[in-house]
C-alpha cells in the first residue's frame, strides 16, 4: 500500500543556481530512467516533472535570489520548517501524479488518494531520515 520513492530526494536536493531548463531536462532523464525500470509508459516522467515545477515555484515564492548564499536546498542549509514544507509539497505533487496516472480511473478515487496520502508520509519520512542521517548545520 505504501511504496517509498527515496530517487525524488535527488531531484530536491539540486542547487538553487541550476538553470530550470537545466533542471526540467534533469527531472525528465530521471523520469524517462525510471520508466525504463519500471516498464511504465512516462507516468514516472511526468511526476518527476511536476516535482520540479512545484520546486520552482516554492523556491521563487520562498527564496529571494538576489541574497541568498546556500547552495542547495538542504536541512541544514534553509531549516527543519522550510525544508519540511518544501519537502512535504514536492513529495505529494509527484506522489498525485504518479499514482493518479498510473491508475488512470476515477472509480478507485479513494483508494489511489489512500495509497497517495500512505506512500507520501513513507517517502516524506524516509527523506527526512536521509536528511537528517547527512544534518549538516550551517555555521553562522
Amino acid at each position: 500500500m505504501a511504496t517509498p520513492f527515496v530517487y525524488i530526494l535527488f531531484l530536491l536536493l539540486l542547487p538553487f543556481g541550476i538553470p530550470n531548463l537545466l533542471l526540467y531536462l534533469i527531472a525528465f532523464i530521471t523520469g524517462l530512467t525510471l520508466d525504463a525500470f519500471y516498464d511504465t509508459l512516462g507516468v514516472h516522467t511526468a511526476a518527476c516533472v511536476t516535482l520540479v515545477f512545484v520546486r520552482i515555484l516554492f523556491i521563487s515564492v520562498t527564496v529571494s535570489r538576489d541574497g541568498f548564499d546556500e547552495p542547495e536546498p538542504t536541512l541544514g542549509n534553509m531549516g527543519i520548517k522550510w525544508f519540511l514544507l518544501y519537502a512535504f509539497l514536492c513529495t505529494f505533487a509527484h506522489h498525485i501524479v504518479l499514482f493518479f496516472l498510473e491508475t488512470f480511473r476515477l472509480t478507485e478515487f479513494s483508494y489511489t488518494l489512500l495509497k497517495c496520502l500512505l506512500s507520501g508520509i513513507f517517502t516524506l519520512f524516509l527523506v527526512t531520515l536521509i536528511e537528517f542521517i547527512f544534518y549538516n548545520r550551517k555555521v553562522r
